[in-house]
């Protein structure tokens, strides 16, 4: 069942958000060749904490961060740990925060240095594969509406889309119905509704969309080695379109 969120509702997601947004503005400013992906990892809880919210993302199903720290071939749900990042590298960060009992969700994929042409534009592709699907979180769309947009910017590109992993309702529950594929037709899915919020995530890959999961249970990576982006917001569908709630 989707919930739908009030106008209260939705502007206490919209502090969550800000937090999550101001978190990824600290990051821009603090990521560096040479820092363990645990350093980054402690810089975003402590900050998350100075703005009087919970970390969303600390102990959920376990997992052992306040961040998901993916690099290169990583697509999501990298664990912080021992791992140096380095010039050239593409570290995707995906944070959550909790104000008032709901949910905030966001990710960005930072550029570290000087990288190649290849990566930039997968960077930006990513980017605009996620503006496209914003623009259809729309009162009245279908849901496979933002799905194929998102497909549609990416594989145009040359790129590939992964399938196994898919955006999300949220609220208070990080994950909540539905989910959000960033494939499929546009005809499909539940009609959306004003006062639905969704997380919107494309995670797009330089070569093949498959992916495996690592032996730690939660690091996925691309099945062929080549880098992968990903690039997140909450967005709240309104009367007058799609609102993020996710910027500073």
């Amino acid at each position: 069942m989707i919930i739908l969120k009030n106008k209260e509702q939705i502007e206490i997601m919209r502090r969550a958000g800000q937090v999550v947004s101001q978190t990824l503005d600290m990051v821009s400013e603090v990521i560096k060749p040479g820092m363990t992906t645990a350093e980054l990892d402690r810089l975003i809880e402590a900050f998350i904490v100075s703005k009087g919210a919970i970390p969303g993302f600390k102990d959920y199903q376990g997992f052992p961060a306040s961040a998901c720290i993916s690099i290169n071939d990583e697509v999501v749900h990298g664990i912080p740990g021992n791992r140096v990042i380095r010039e050239g590298d593409l570290v995707s960060v995906d944070v959550g925060s909790i104000v008032d009992d709901y949910y905030g969700d966001s990710a960005r994929t930072y550029a570290v240095g000087k990288v190649s042409p290849e990566k930039k534009r997968l960077m930006e592709i990513t980017y605009k594969s996620l503006l496209a699907g914003i623009d259809k979180a729309r009162k009245g769309n279908k849901l496979g509406q933002i799905s194929a947009a998102v497909q549609k910017v990416a594989e145009d590109a040359g790129f590939g889309v992964v399938r196994q992993l898919v955006g999300h309702g949220i609220g208070r529950r990080m994950h909540e119905e539905p989910q959000v594929p960033n494939f499929g037709l546009p005809h499909e899915g539940p009609i959306l509704e004003v006062g639905t919020v969704l997380a919107i995530e494309p995670m797009v890959n330089m070569g093949t969309y498959n992916v495996k999961t690592l032996p730690d249970g939660w690091t996925v990576v691309t099945a062929d080695g080549l880098p992968s982006a990903h690039f997140e917001h909450t967005v709240a569908v309104t009367e007058n379109g799609p609102d993020i709630l996710s910027l500073s």
